[in-house]
């Protein structure tokens, strides 16, 4: 039996721990060109849109990014920015808000992926080079150790990426060291917040492992943020949108089965509609709170 190392939080090496989810959850994206090429055949379109809002961009897909850039956009109206997602994985979420910016108004000067797995970082990089995109820059590092200086960040997003994170606080800390003063924290919290004194049950856990996903209580997150310095902290309720929203993707996977799982192979379209189904029903029950949460980065006194 092999022990697990410990990482510099004190947890399991989570660079293998998330690598080995992710393969196995979607094994095609490592061989990317040639799933691009089926994807593009299925769907027409060569962008970041298509069949990438299942697999890229978490439980929420595009629509969740769409909740981001729209805050963005509302707090940031034409300007150009320099913004970084936290677990940015293969950089579909990353691609996605840089056109959606672009397309209303908001300029990209950088627009930086941060992602633990080197695999991960790697497979982005060559979607980034084909697509030619010269502002879009990927980092593997840990989401606590970002290697920029500190208030380099107009804008810090995390698009579902908060439940793979073991020590979260450390990571909203590192968000505000690398925001300036008055800059922006945008988080899709999907599978990341319980409510107070409820747990995820066990078939939720049964593909959602705890050792990947790590869940923190509401009353816990909001001590994390008033900790890291951030202030102005909304919580944004996206219970009904979330399980509408994860019922039309569940519509999506089963009507379109067949052609899914000639791109990505029949146990990934069985875990991704388990894994909906799980989250929808965390929701359902109240177990789970769905929220856009913004905050932004303490004023200089």
């Amino acid at each position: 039996m092999v022990t697990p190392v410990p990482d510099r939080h004190g947890g399991t090496d989570q660079t293998d721990v998330q690598h080995r989810y992710h393969r196995d959850l979607f094994p095609a994206l490592h061989d990317w060109e040639q799933t691009e090429r089926s994807i593009v055949e299925f769907t027409g379109d060569s962008g970041p849109k298509g069949l990438l809002g299942l697999d890229q961009m978490g439980h929420f897909g595009p629509q969740g990014c769409d909740l981001v850039t729209g805050v963005i956009r509302d707090v940031f109206p034409h300007t150009t920015l320099n913004l970084c997602e936290l677990g940015s994985g293969f950089g579909g979420a990353l691609r996605y808000m840089v056109d959606e910016l672009a397309s209303n108004g908001v300029g990209v000067a950088r627009m930086y992926g941060i992602d633990l797995v080197s695999e991960h970082c790697e497979v982005s990089r060559r979607i980034s080079a084909a697509q030619q995109r010269s502002e879009v820059t990927e980092i593997c590092a840990d989401a606590a150790d970002v290697p920029l200086p500190d208030a380099a960040l107009d804008v810090v997003v995390v698009t579902g990426s908060m439940p793979h994170f073991p020590q979260a606080g450390a990571v909203l800390r590192e968000a505000a060291r690398l925001l300036r003063p008055g800059g922006l924290l945008v988080v899709t919290e999907e599978v990341s917040l319980a409510a107070e004194g409820q747990r995820p049950s066990a078939a939720f856990h049964e593909v959602h492992p705890p050792d990947v996903f790590f869940v923190t209580s509401l009353p816990e997150r909001l001590r994390q943020l008033r900790e890291a310095g951030f202030t102005d902290v909304v919580r944004g309720d996206l219970r009904d949108w979330a399980v509408a929203l994860l019922a039309d993707r569940l519509k999506v996977v089963r009507v379109f089965r067949g052609s899914i799982v000639g791109i990505y192979g029949e146990e990934s379209v069985d875990l991704i509609e388990r894994t909906l189904t799980a989250a929808r029903d965390e929701y359902l029950a109240g177990r789970l709170l769905p929220l856009l949460l913004t905050a932004r980065r303490a004023e200089a006194v």
